[in-house]
């Protein structure tokens, strides 16, 4: 009997053991709650700030492509007209095509003549147009200096300048093309600064015979 009982006592202690849930049926403390709580608390704040930080930077991205992109149009554009030489070796310059508006015209425009100081730093007649948020050109403004029109989000900016160590048979070609906006010290009489969501390319185009 004793032994028995003493199998008896061994195995019931074991079921108790064995029992699932009867350690934990006190739950959690208030301090293991809150500590919890805290840690998930500040993984969600550093998720939510890696989502708007993704959000910037993508719109960022986007916003520099679709200027970048706009910038290549026009930047094809000046390189089409022409800059050559003639039958007889004489240069031949496009002075007069309209690049301000679209379809562009074969006159009342300037051509690949030589822009005046600052075309990339403020709204010149002639070295600008405007452009809605649907990459349709609005033209280049009929004032002087020319106003942006209803509906502008992107300005385009170009010059033209002669490379000095050759004048006569090479050109610098620039565009920067800019939200609608106060651009602030980017802008100066001197120079100009692209801004992140900006784009600015540069281009050489020389004479060549026909």
């Amino acid at each position: 009997m004793a032994l028995a009982k003493s199998k008896w006592t061994a195995d019931a202690d074991s079921l108790t053991a064995a029992a699932p849930g009867r350690r934990g049926e006190q739950g959690f403390s208030l301090l293991e709650v809150l500590t919890a709580t805290t840690i998930m608390a500040v993984g969600l704040t550093a998720l939510a700030q890696m989502f708007v930080v993704s959000t910037n930077s993508n719109h960022s991205a986007k916003a520099t492509t679709y200027a970048a992109v706009l910038a290549e149009q026009k930047m094809e554009q000046l390189r089409a007209l022409s800059w050559t030489f003639d039958n007889l070796g004489l240069p031949l310059t496009d002075s007069q095509t309209n690049t301000t508006v679209s379809p562009e015209q074969a006159a009342g425009g300037v051509g690949l003549t030589p822009s005046p100081i600052g075309t990339l730093s403020r709204d010149t007649t002639g070295y600008c147009d405007y452009v809605d948020k649907n990459g349709v050109t609005l033209g280049g403004g009929a004032a002087n200096p020319p106003a942006a029109p209803p509906g502008t989000t992107y300005i385009r900016r170009w010059s033209i300048e002669p490379l000095p160590t050759n004048p006569n048979n090479t050109i610098v070609l620039q565009v920067l093309v800019t939200r609608w906006r106060d651009r602030g010290r980017a802008d100066t009489n001197t120079g100009v600064t692209r801004l992140p969501d900006e784009a600015r390319i540069v281009s050489v185009k020389t004479r060549k015979a026909t």
